[in-house]
């Protein structure tokens, strides 16, 4: 299929932005985030096309704090090696790639996430858990293997799913 470049249509390998550009005209209704369509049960949905989901979030501020619903996640870095983090976002792999602007190597990984009904209630008590279990923590960083954090935390996140 070939395409003229006047007629408006751009195939989507060659022309990436030209194809955002056109699906936020053909859909009007839907949201992208990262160029990723976002559907609309999700709790921060909002037609438009953004950058990331705290753009998202704070287009529409009233919903992102009312929201309650997310996901709770072990990330790590081998730069701390026996430490692991464990904390809360709307979408932990949006959450991630915050992580990585800070770290010149873009290494922090994400271990493992939970989708939850209530991701502050399930964070907070995720850190009880492994504030008791663990030999440390520097305030959402837990001294632990990500596996045993992982082992200590997916019964209690049942709860929340």
């Amino acid at each position: 299929m070939t395409y003229d470049k006047t007629d408006g249509k751009y195939p989507t390998h060659k022309y990436p932005e030209k194809q955002k550009e056109r699906n936020a005209e053909v859909n009007p209704t839907r949201m992208y985030v990262n160029g990723k369509y976002v559907p609309k049960s999700h709790p921060l949905y909002k037609a438009g096309t953004y950058k990331s989901f705290e753009d998202a979030a704070f287009s529409s501020l009233e919903k992102y704090e009312s929201s309650t619903e997310g996901q709770v996640y072990i990330v790590t870095n081998p730069s701390f090696p026996e430490w692991v983090k464990v904390g809360m976002a709307v979408d932990a792999e949006d959450r991630l790639r915050g992580y990585q602007t800070s770290s010149p190597f873009r290494d922090y990984e994400l271990f493992y996430s939970w989708s939850v009904h209530d991701r502050r209630a399930a964070e907070t008590e995720a850190h009880s858990i492994l504030k008791e279990w663990t030999a440390g923590k520097k305030n959402e960083w837990f001294k632990c293997s990500p596996a045993f954090a992982r082992v200590m935390l997916d019964s209690t996140m049942e709860n929340y799913q």
